[in-house]
């Protein structure tokens, strides 16, 4: 009797390509849908884009695509410009409220 081939461990599945709907920082949304979820003008995602303080990818075409973690972004954005904010103010405010929620979540995994 001889043996076949060592079987190894199993191949990890697939990945679930539904997975990418969970998944934040896909570039999904073009930017007049950007713009109608946020009720904002497109001009204002395109000067965030201009500016730096998003960076929206890019499709095959060359046009904009937002992720919801970026919509997120420019919705914290406006809401500090609304509020009377320069925009390089929003990007520190922004910056800060960032850093000060991670080192709670390291705090509390401590």
């Amino acid at each position: 009797m001889t043996a076949g081939p060592p079987e190894g461990p199993p191949a990890p599945p697939a990945p679930d390509p539904l997975d990418r709907l969970d998944d934040p920082d896909r570039p999904t949304y073009t930017i007049g849908q950007a713009a109608e979820l946020l009720g904002v003008q497109v001009a204002f995602l395109r000067s965030l884009d201009s500016s730096g303080v998003v960076e929206p990818a890019r499709s095959a075409g060359g046009h904009r695509r937002w992720s919801r973690a970026q919509l997120r972004v420019a919705a914290r954005v406006r809401v500090l410009l609304d509020d009377g904010h320069p925009l390089g103010s929003a990007e520190v405010i922004i910056g800060l409220q960032d850093d000060v929620a991670a080192l709670r979540d390291e705090l509390d995994r401590s």
